[in-house]
């Protein structure tokens, strides 16, 4: 613990919220149903609501496990900065009013929350709220938000019908209430109170004019907005399918850029016909690739649903077989514990203690059998996946290969037309039969015999090995997808088999501890 401005300050860590959740736990037994009140016990994943009002915290902090948490109270305490929510990604409702926050931020995770409030705080802008898409209530009440067009931020948020500004110098505005009435239509309380439809109407008419020019404009942003997302969507899907640029002149450019050589080159009538029908045949070459590229993504796509499929089906059977074995041992086990309370002869005792213990053992048994039958079954269900989409890389790295080597093909071809043509015209230069109207920078070029047919060598290498390269990009890069697939879902799996092991070790550990609580008082 630490003093700041003469206030003492709570290091927010695991045993600060193991702490509320117990006293939360005991204040409202229903409020975590289920839950073994004992520290070591508490599983921060499986926690729903957390109240950490009134507790002298300075930083967020410590709060990554807690990945199922829909409700979170944080107000009245000494929090600085918005910071350490990103893993909270099903809250819903999110308190930290009566702090000193200066900034809105670190909200970005936070796309399912609906209730927000930050009021009593120190904030003077409404800013990177952008994520929350499904707020419905936004309380900032008591801020320092001054302008009125300060608040339009708000307005791209459709689910809002709840807004409270009050204590704000922006509510002491003359027109404060009309303007929020005009330009925010759907909304239905300001500052807790019903926005009656004589005031919208007003309103309406009031900022008429102004209200359709903004619409105008945002309907243009709108637009503006949803053909870039469209873009960039379509960008990543052809990334995901490692043919992005391929549909279209983008590989065939690329070979000639920085090569003034071979401008100059093109501007000879013969080239410049050649030149059209190779970026004619490259382009129709890149454009199948890409048409396979996105097909073969999509059955790519579709097995490894399937395989999410399969794996969920498997650890949902396996959580209820365990379900079912955990639910008749408690049943018996309450039964078990009635009995030897019940007993008073010490060998009798004895004798129900070691049957208690063999029962633990036979579940402890059974419970780690089941997790290696699902152990088994995932493994194979891993290894088909592996194989089909080993196949399906290695097939589609071979088309891929093969495209490349026509592509190779179409330039060999080229070059050797393109070095004809030169050789012919540096033929005709030194008889001076050069065409009169061809350009002076192309006479120049043919006047120098090492100058073309270096140009000419050094063209042909820079096209193979932009070639090559893009080539050898698609093929590692889909292959390193494969390995990081397979890896990803083993690291993954062994992490839950591991974490379930435990877990039964755990149970088991703690009856372990009622046996021996029970031996204990029959001593």
């Amino acid at each position: 613990m630490t003093r700041r401005c003469g206030k003492s300050t709570m290091l927010m860590d695991e045993e600060i919220l193991q702490k509320a959740i117990v006293e939360q736990a005991e204040q409202d037994p229903q409020d975590q149903a289920g839950l073994i009140v004992k520290a070591e016990e508490i599983h921060f994943s499986e926690i729903l609501k957390l109240r950490l009002e009134y507790r002298n915290i300075l930083i967020i902090d410590h709060l990554w496990e807690f990945t199922s948490l829909a409700k979170l109270d944080l107000n009245h305490n000494l929090i600085e900065k918005i910071e350490g929510l990103d893993r909270l990604i099903n809250l819903t409702w999110l308190n930290l009013s009566f702090n000193s926050i200066e900034k809105i931020e670190g909200l970005e995770s936070l796309r399912k929350l609906e209730v927000l409030n930050l009021s009593n705080n120190r904030i003077s802008v409404i800013e990177n709220m952008d994520t929350l898409e499904k707020i419905t209530h936004f309380f900032i009440a008591n801020n320092l938000i001054e302008k009125l067009d300060r608040v339009l931020y708000l307005r791209k948020f459709k689910n809002l019908f709840t807004v409270n500004l009050f204590g704000n110098p922006v509510s002491k505005e003359d027109d404060y209430k009309l303007f929020i009435a005009a330009y925010f239509p759907n909304l239905v309380c300001l500052d807790y109170r019903l926005l009656d439809e004589k005031t919208k109407n007003e309103a309406s008419i009031k900022y008429h004019y102004v209200l359709e020019e903004m619409k105008r404009e945002e309907l243009l942003m709108q637009q503006a907005d949803e053909a870039e997302q469209s873009q960039e969507s379509e960008v990543k899907l052809h990334t995901d399918a490692f043919v992005e640029f391929l549909n279209g002149s983008y590989l065939f450019k690329s070979m000639f850029e920085d090569d003034p050589e071979a401008e100059t080159l093109h501007c000879v009538p013969e080239v410049a016909n050649l030149l059209q029908t190779f970026e004619h045949q490259m382009v129709a070459l890149c454009m199948q690739l890409f048409e396979i590229g996105l097909a073969e993504h999509k059955r790519r796509v579709t097995e490894v649903n399937s395989f999410f499929g399969g794996q969920n089906k498997a650890v949902m059977d396996y959580q209820q077989k365990a379900s079912e074995i955990l639910a008749n041992f408690e049943q018996e086990q309450k039964k078990r514990i009635v009995e030897l309370k019940q007993i008073s002869d010490p060998d009798l005792i004895k004798i129900k203690i070691n049957h208690y213990n063999d029962e633990i053992n036979q579940l402890c048994n059974s419970l780690t059998a089941l997790e290696f039958q699902l152990v088994n079954q995932l493994e194979d269900i891993i290894k088909k996946l592996d194989i089909n989409i080993s196949d399906m890389v290695g097939n589609f790295s071979e088309t891929v290969q093969g495209i490349f080597a026509q592509c190779r093909d179409l330039e060999d071809n080229y070059n050797e037309k393109v070095r004809k043509i030169a050789v012919a015209t540096l033929e005709n230069m030194a008889k001076d039969k050069l065409d009169k109207d061809m350009p002076d920078d192309v006479k120049m070029l043919f006047t120098d015999k090492d100058t073309v047919m270096d140009a000419l060598t050094t063209g042909h290498d820079n096209h193979l090995q932009k070639i090559n390269g893009r080539e050898t990009q698609l093929v590692t890069r889909v292959n390193a997808w494969k390995v990081a697939l397979i890896k990803g879902i083993q690291d993954k799996e062994l992490k839950r088999n591991r974490m379930r092991i435990s877990d039964i070790h755990r149970y088991v550990d703690h009856l372990w501890e009622q046996l021996e609580e029970l031996q204990y008082h029959h001593l």
